[in-house]
């Protein structure tokens, strides 16, 4: 369920531990869990504007990322596919594999890679390393644009891909050191 734009129907509805940090996706995983569903209405609208700049987006990046680690914690027994199939499938793979195992993934591909190209491992690896360094450099230029105020999409999409899974570590930092406060500052909004 999006934030911006949330009912809940009042007997389904239960309140939050108040350290909570993304409780409209953690109430919503728990009435899904109960056999209910999310149903979107086509008729219903919310405007919210995008962040004022990327150290806006920041905070934002890294307490989506610390509540959704949070959130792993919190509703880990619906990652059991013999109790709920389709949503165990679906909050892992899109949830959990992003919020724990990608960032961390990422990092090892560094030194994967470079362990593979240097024994001789195969063509494939010396290409996939090569496409890694592009990636990399298509996002360090992504990130040098972005500080001058110039945009292009080539650039700008590798860039933000790792600001993203770079706000998960930073969001590691965040839920340990705010353990009792689900408060969190807001985003200045463009």
């Amino acid at each position: 369920a999006a934030g911006e734009l949330c009912a809940v129907r009042k007997h389904l509805y239960q309140p939050m531990p108040q350290d909570t940090l993304l409780d409209d996706f953690i109430m919503s995983m728990r009435i899904t869990a109960q056999g209910h569903r999310i149903a979107y209405s086509k008729e219903a609208y919310a405007m919210e504007y995008g962040s004022a700049d990327i150290k806006e987006e920041g905070k934002r990046k890294q307490r989506i990322a610390a509540g959704g680690l949070q959130s792993i914690w919190r509703l880990k027994r619906l990652m059991n596919p013999l109790v709920h199939p389709m949503l165990a499938f679906q909050f892992v793979s899109h949830r959990v594999l992003r919020w724990s195992i990608t960032p961390i993934a990422l990092l090892a591909l560094i030194p994967l890679n470079v362990v593979l190209v240097f024994q001789s491992a195969g063509w494939i690896y010396t290409a996939l390393w090569i496409a890694q360094i592009i990636f990399y450099l298509l996002a360090f230029i992504g990130y040098l644009m972005e500080q001058k105020g110039k945009a292009s999409k080539l650039f700008y999409i590798p860039y933000y891909f790792l600001f993203m899974n770079l706000n998960v570590f930073r969001g590691m930092k965040y839920l340990a050191s705010h353990r009792n406060s689900g408060a969190w500052e807001k985003a200045k909004r463009g």
